[in-house]
């Protein structure tokens, strides 16, 4: 659930917006992202956002489809255009983005009236994110939904099943950590798996050493964090159980053209951990490898890996496998990078998510 637009990339690497010349057209959005990654590996999904009645809106629904997420939770808001977002590309570790969402996006415009909570407490993963939070009405919207899982929405709560709270920071997106911290700590009193990388985790819990982090999100107000993983770039990934399982994983190396959509894969790849059943440091290998394999591609949504991808990746012990997609041309490309713990490693840390 949450932020969907259209990601403008520019074709040449180490060039400024200014001087770009050719762009490719993608589906964008962190949440959007996840769904598709997810989809890459297998799993049914579907997704809940908006976008404005205009062609970049038609887009995005025929892409959707074209990936196997389920679009019919995503509805139009006539009245704000379907957002995009620009980045420039300068490997390995620079990847500013620009986002284009005024006067508002529309997928900060989903009503708690309009979501179908039947659906929402059945889904065996449901994956809400920080952005939701910054603004009325998506923020009652997304606690409304992650209450629903919790059971004090009603229903049984999606009892057994797992909630995930992508922390998601973008401080562009709000005035302050300050305003922020308190939509967190709510969001997580109904959440099962808390994922954020060092900056988020401060944000969420005051705390920035990884092991402290981790921690601090599985003792958050109302016991139902039951695993906490947190991103730490070079040195790769934590994860901490209630049950006092943890895992510590390497960052796979990989010759970074964008480090945009690293997280993103991670993401889909932890859902599917999280559900196929492997132990938790197979489960965070996996998902490394997959983030590593998008920091190696220019795209984010079409560069999703799938399972045969993912082993290859392991099995040669890089993420550098192939094109997945439109490519760059110019200079740059091919230098490594580290993405923020998300299975690429370097000499740098890029942005995660797209």
């Amino acid at each position: 659930m949450g932020r969907l637009g259209v990601d403008l990339y520019p074709l040449q690497t180490g060039v400024g917006l200014d001087r770009v010349e050719t762009f490719g057209r993608f589906l964008g959005g962190s949440p959007a992202n996840v769904a598709v990654a997810a989809a890459r590996l297998g799993l049914r999904t579907a997704l809940v956002s908006r976008t404005g009645a205009d062609p970049f809106g038609t887009f995005l629904h025929r892409e959707l489809k074209g990936f196997g997420v389920d679009d019919r939770w995503v509805t139009e808001a006539a009245a704000y255009p379907t957002p995009v977002t620009f980045c420039e590309v300068f490997p390995p570790d620079d990847f500013p983005l620009y986002f284009y969402r005024l006067p508002k996006a529309p997928d900060l415009e989903i009503h708690p009236h309009e979501l179908d909570l039947a659906a929402i407490r059945a889904a065996r993963v449901f994956w809400a994110t920080g952005t939701g939070l910054c603004a009325e009405p998506s923020r009652t919207a997304t606690l409304e939904a992650l209450r629903a899982r919790s059971g004090e929405g009603g229903g049984d709560g999606g009892a057994g099943r797992t909630t995930v709270f992508d922390l998601d920071w973008r401080p562009m997106f709000w005035t302050d950590p300050a305003e922020a911290r308190p939509y967190y700590a709510e969001a997580l009193r109904h959440t099962t798996v808390a994922v954020g990388n060092l900056d988020e985790c401060e944000v969420a819990t005051g705390e920035r050493d990884p092991e402290a982090a981790a921690r601090a999100l599985l003792a958050s107000d109302g016991g139902a964090v039951r695993l906490a993983v947190v991103k730490q770039g070079p040195k790769g990934v934590l994860a901490l159980a209630a049950d006092g399982t943890r895992a510590e994983v390497p960052p796979l190396p990989v010759e970074v053209v964008n480090g945009l959509g690293a997280g993103d894969a991670f993401g889909g790849a932890l859902v599917h951990g999280l559900l196929a059943g492997p132990d938790l440091e197979e489960t965070l290998r996996r998902a490394n490898a997959a983030g590593a394999i998008v920091a190696g591609r220019l795209a984010c949504s079409s560069a999703m890996p799938d399972p045969a991808e993912i082993a290859e990746a392991l099995a040669r012990g890089t993420g550098t496998i192939g094109t997945g997609g439109t490519g760059p041309t110019g200079t740059g490309a091919g230098a490594g990078t580290d993405t923020g713990g998300t299975g690429a490693t370097s000499t740098g840390t890029p942005p995660e998510k797209g």
